[in-house]
């Protein structure tokens, strides 16, 4: 008998228990399940990806069956080796340009081919690992090919609206416009606009029932409406025609220049794979960003997610598809509806092949310039006006124009190509651009240097520090991230002449590394890695113009530099207090050198408005909870009140503390805030404090204090009370769970305060619970209803996208 076989006899009657890990693995005996959410999801997407397959067919001038076949392979083979759960695979607007000049330049059955090399292409690359390399690529660069692929689909699409034929590249569809305007098919027209409508008007429907209609996709809508009202006024246009599958032309063998067909499968496996790495990424983030218990899908993965797109670009092009990529607009449907998993994706494209062969008759009614418009409004809005901003905002619109002018006038890969060159060129003059100034304030010479401090400025550096007089005090500020060998030692070599002349010389700014005298004999050795040349200080240049020495890989220690510890006291040495004021006093000079200038003109802008804060938070007085980094704060937002354990007295003489009461009614009545956040944390010594107290002791102003957590105990302590609980996991012991408890337990005294209860009833206000794990940097909210008591985990995304 096998060792590895159980020599005792088998009781049917003895639940089954799990295999050790030398055990054979007992084969599963559950049936297969799917999710409701994913059947509901995958109707979702089924309905968005049907008409939008055809009219990317109708874009290339493919044959229309080769959107379904695209569709379908994308759903079932893509879906199942993919490496991203939810993402959506099929035929995508993005490569709706790269395949019609495909068409045009080799014929169908080459571009099939073309197709499923590609897909090889991918097989490889994803075998490489080489997935997260597409990642690098600029956002500028893929946004710019995206919005110049969306105007080449638009501009063609606008002759099929009007009703004519469009022309081969943009610059003819440009050139032809006027005479198509001049020939308008009013019918195409006709139906092309109410398309336009429908799409447009449908999800923007109010009220309860535009909720519930809003749940069908406007792309379905709009192409329905259309055909309809088409067939009922009897309106002669051209529509779908699917021939019969046994006609469907497959992959033939590739005909053309070697070179030729080499760069289109170069340029189909780019788009295809940078377009689908991306979309995994964004579809990670759409996930995660979903509220409640939802069961979420794990992490993508980019290399076996290269692996599966590759494998569906095989099977579609040697079905006759077009080629596969990761959708967007099909893949956040999918995670807004639901999806848990990928069946979700599997099972539409199961409805897709459903479709292509059962609902062929109906497919046939649809007019072609309803298709046309619908496409139409997806490539303007790939010319995305968000995209525009963040490029603006981050400096990088020459790299996005570039781009987008290339992909129009040239095609997508030379378009890519000279984005790249573009980027590089803009990063090298980022590079070499150093802006040096010199001027005198009072007998202080300033030397500003603003930008990265290379080889390329050293002469300029030299000019402008040779312009400070002999025995001169200097300030040298340097903002920059990046200072390199040559510069590092044209400044140091200028610092030792200077001061051994009988000058003093000031280093401001993020080289905080380097200063006026020499090392600090107590300062810790590895503190002098700062003055590296080429690097870049963790400590940031809050205290580097008083000579702040921090370590690099401790940039926040009570937001103070570390100091040797002090000699012996002596009769010369300063008490402990002069210490720490001193510690005050340079925080207090760092303030007034690198904040204040920065904040000066938003506190100005206060000081002559008024405070206008939005939220109360009442927090704890614990020195780890700094109320503007958890709430992303600034000036004026929040009215913060602290005590030591985040108590609100219920109202009344008896409460023996009335500051907190009158805090909430200045903020309430007089600041009229919209919601008021009482927030407790880890770790709480307050509720420790509360555990541990004798029974009836309040002889102290702590103990006294803390009688007005006592409720908080009582409730804990109620059977007959759910407690409060945090979503995924129990609390940690009990003073988490009193931290938890007692955040309830306040909110409810607070609701008891008459300025409060009477701005809840007039709906001016709301009431927020907010637990926040000082360890795990983790903010919870309490969310559902008050009986539920749960605090839900805050995700890293924004709730409010």
């Amino acid at each position: 008998m096998s060792a590895c076989t159980p020599t005792r006899a088998t009781d049917p009657t003895r639940p089954e228990r799990t295999n050790q890990s030398h055990s054979p693995p007992t084969p599963p005996h559950r049936r297969f399940h799917i999710d409701g959410a994913d059947v509901s999801a995958s109707v979702a997407v089924f309905l968005i990806a049907l008409p939008l397959s055809l009219g990317i067919a109708l874009a290339t001038g493919a044959p229309l069956q080769a959107g379904l076949v695209a569709a379908a392979v994308g759903g079932l083979v893509a879906g199942r080796l993919g490496g991203s759960p939810l993402q959506v695979s099929g035929p995508a607007a993005g490569l709706t340009v790269v395949t019609a000049d495909l068409i045009h330049r080799y014929g169908w059955r080459t571009t099939c081919a073309i197709t499923v090399l590609a897909g090889l292409a991918q097989l490889g690359l994803g075998c490489l690992r080489v997935a997260r390399g597409a990642l690098a690529v600029s956002p500028a660069i893929v946004h710019g090919m995206l919005a110049g692929i969306g105007v080449t689909i638009a501009v063609a699409q606008l002759h099929i609206v009007l009703g004519g034929t469009p022309q081969s590249s943009v610059l003819a569809n440009v050139r032809a416009l006027p005479a198509q305007l001049a020939n308008v098919h009013p019918a195409a027209v006709t139906v092309s606009v109410l398309t336009l409508a429908l799409l447009l008007l449908w999800p923007r429907i109010p009220g309860r029932a535009g909720r519930h209609l809003r749940r069908v996709p406007a792309a379905l809508i709009a192409v329905t409406g259309a055909t309809t009202a088409a067939s009922l006024t009897g309106l002669h246009l051209p529509r779908v025609d699917l021939p019969s599958w046994s006609s469907h032309a497959l992959a033939g063998l590739p005909q053309g220049p070697a070179l030729g067909l080499a760069t289109a499968v170069l340029t189909t496996t780019l788009v295809c794979s940078v377009q689908s790495l991306l979309g995994a990424v964004a579809v990670d983030k759409l996930a995660a960003a979903r509220p409640g218990p939802t069961p979420r899908a794990g992490r993508s993965d980019l290399n076996r997610e290269l692996l599966g797109q590759g494998a569906a670009n095989i099977v579609s092009g040697a079905l006759g598809g077009l080629p596969v990529a990761g959708v967007a607009v099909r893949s956040s449907a999918n995670v807004n509806a639901g999806a848990v998993s990928r069946n979700s994706t599997m099972l539409h494209g199961v409805l897709v092949v459903i479709a292509a062969l059962l609902l062929v008759p109906l497919l046939q009614l649809i007019p072609l310039a309803s298709l046309a418009a619908l496409v139409m409004a997806v490539g303007i809005q790939m010319v995305s006006l968000h995209h525009i901003r963040t490029v603006t905002r981050h400096r990088e619109v020459l790299v996005y124009a570039v781009t987008t002018l290339g992909v129009v006038v040239f095609g997508v890969l030379q378009g890519v190509l000279l984005g790249i060159a573009m980027a590089v060129a803009v990063s090298m003059h980022r590079l070499a651009r150093t802006r040096i100034t010199h001027d005198e304030q009072e007998g202080v010479h300033h030397v500003r240097v603003r930008g990265q401090l290379t080889f390329l400025a050293v002469p300029r550096l030299s000019r402008a520090l040779h312009l400070v007089p002999r025995g001169a005090h200097a300030v040298v500020e340097l903002d920059g991230s990046f200072m390199d060998h040559a510069a590092y030692e044209s400044l140091q070599d200028w610092r030792n002449t200077h001061t051994a002349q009988g000058g003093t010389v000031e280093l401001t700014g993020r080289r905080t590394g380097l200063n006026t005298g020499g090392p600090d004999p107590g300062a810790d050795p590895g503190a002098d890695r700062a003055a590296e040349p080429g690097t870049t200080t963790a400590a940031g240049d809050a205290t580097a113009s008083v000579g702040c020495r921090c370590h690099p890989w401790t940039p926040w220690r009570n937001h103070q530099c570390q100091h040797p510890r002090p000699a012996p006291a002596d009769a010369h040495q300063a008490p402990a207090a002069g210490r720490s004021g001193h510690q005050l006093a340079r925080g207090i000079s760092a303030f007034q050198h690198k904040t204040a200038p920065l904040v000066r003109g938003e506190l100005a802008r206060l000081a002559r408005e008024g405070q206008r804060p939005s939220q109360l938070f009442l927090t704890c007085a614990d020195s780890r909870l700094v109320t503007s980094m958890i709430t992303s704060s600034g000036p004026g937002d929040l009215f913060v009140v602290r005590n030591v354990g985040n108590l609100v007295p219920p109202p009344g003489e008896g409460s023996g503390d009335d500051s907190v009461a009158a805090a909430i009614e200045y903020a309430v009545d007089v600041l009229k805030v919209r919601s008021v956040t009482v927030c407790g944390h880890s770790g709480c010594g307050a509720m420790q404090a509360l555990l541990d107290a004798e029974p009836g002791r309040a002889r102290t102003p702590l103990e006294r204090w803390l009688r007005n957590g006592l409720p908080s105990l009582e409730r804990m302590a109620d059977s007959d009370r759910p407690w409060a609980r945090l979503a995924g996991r129990t609390p940690a012991d009990a003073v988490e769970q009193l931290c938890l408890t007692n955040v309830v337990q306040q909110l409810e005294h607070l609701r008891a305060h008459e300025s409060v209860a009477r701005a809840l009833e007039e709906g001016t206000l709301e009431l927020h619970g907010m637990y926040f794990h000082v360890g795990e940097a983790q903010a919870y909210l309490l969310t559902g209803a008050r009986e539920e008591q749960v605090f839900g985990h805050v995700g890293v995304a924004d709730v409010t996208s």
